[in-house]
């Protein structure tokens, strides 16, 4: 299911978006400054790239994760939130959008608190 999944999100628009990030995460890293949230970006992109079958998971919190998640929700995190928010909920009208939904409000909890976040592919 995950593999016709991830290639039904690559056809409507998940290559696309997976590309816009990874455009992002290079114009970040020009700068030195930047690198974290380039950093992050790639994350995104390869999340956004084959997002079924993945898990995120929260567990390497440090105080530095905590500034920077804090630094990353005040400049653009809420807004990447809320859009995967809104769309998550667009997908989930139909019932055929349904997983597609489902991956939205994944990425929303990863725009949210991208750092200290990692993602580990799902063995069945």
């Amino acid at each position: 299911m995950s593999v016709l999944g991830n290639i039904l999100w690559l056809i409507f628009g998940g290559l696309l978006s997976a590309i816009g990030w990874f455009l992002a995460g290079v114009i970040c890293c020009i700068t030195i400054i930047g690198i974290p949230i380039g950093l992050q970006c790639f994350k995104f992109a390869q999340m956004v790239i084959w997002p079924f079958g993945t898990q995120i998971y929260y567990g390497n919190l440090s105080s530095g994760s905590i500034i920077l998640n804090i630094i990353w929700i005040l400049l653009c995190g809420f807004e990447l939130a809320m859009g995967s928010l809104a769309m998550g909920v667009v997908c989930c009208i139909t019932i055929i959008g349904i997983p597609f939904g489902i991956q939205h409000f994944k990425f929303a909890g990863l725009a949210l608190m991208p750092f200290g976040a990692q993602m580990r592919k799902i063995i069945y």
